[in-house]
């Protein structure tokens, strides 16, 4: 069964876009590793501060190989983020 992530980590005021855009290639790098079926980032429109990282991974097996590869990256742009990010994890069961 797929598994959605929803993450949601705030910028430093007034820097939503230099992150998102610093998102960019994260998001392309992860999209090749196996089982990502989905690794996009969105902006708020009521808080541009604000952003979602929207993750769909094929399978349980997928999203713990990601976090293996995850601890050899590099933390992404530190200095624009503000206070705690924030995780939750969802079996995907379209329901349309």
């Amino acid at each position: 069964m797929s598994l959605r992530l929803m993450v949601t980590i705030n910028a430093v005021q007034g820097k939503g876009a230099e992150l998102a855009e610093g998102y960019r290639g994260r998001c392309q790098e992860v999209m090749k590793e196996p089982g990502c079926e989905q690794f996009e980032v969105f902006r708020s429109v009521v808080n541009p501060d604000k952003l979602v990282l929207v993750e769909r991974w094929v399978d349980q097996a997928a999203l713990d190989v990601h976090a293996q590869v995850n601890t050899t990256r590099p933390p992404l742009l530190p200095e624009l983020r503000s206070g705690a990010t924030e995780r939750e994890d969802y079996e995907y069961n379209r329901t349309r």
